[in-house]
């Protein structure tokens, strides 16, 4: 079970290429062109990969909170993506980018102290 904090850099990785994704999808770009994001859809092969990637990551959210070493950690990620979703869903077009750099700035700074963690311990 302890090789599941092993997967950190993992998501650390993921987190990163969500935001990149965000400001891709949700930049400042397309908010100047009015262009709706829903309108212009991922590729199959990338939201393929972006969902299944969401549910590992959601998995290992929910495995970390059977650790010791690492519910801490798992308790904040779920704690801090539901507060980002509920607020997302709730806010403008505008706003959700903002949200989302966020969220993922607090969820790559609890990723980093895990990895950190992993890193003394092992």
């Amino acid at each position: 079970m302890l090789t599941l904090i092993l997967f950190a850099p993992l998501f650390l990785i993921f987190e990163v290429w969500q935001l990149v994704l965000s400001e891709r999808y949700l930049g400042i770009k397309q908010i100047a062109r009015g262009a709706d994001p829903r309108t212009l859809g991922l590729g199959e092969v990338t939201a393929f990969f972006w969902s299944v990637g969401l549910m590992l990551y959601w998995l290992w959210m929910l495995l970390l909170l059977a650790l010791p070493f690492g519910r801490v950690h798992g308790l904040s990620l779920l704690v801090i993506t539901m507060i980002g979703f509920s607020l997302r869903r709730g806010i403008g077009l505008k706003r959700v980018l903002v949200v989302l750099t966020i969220e993922g700035a607090i969820r790559i700074g609890l990723l980093f102290s895990l990895c950190g963690m992993a890193w003394r311990k092992y």
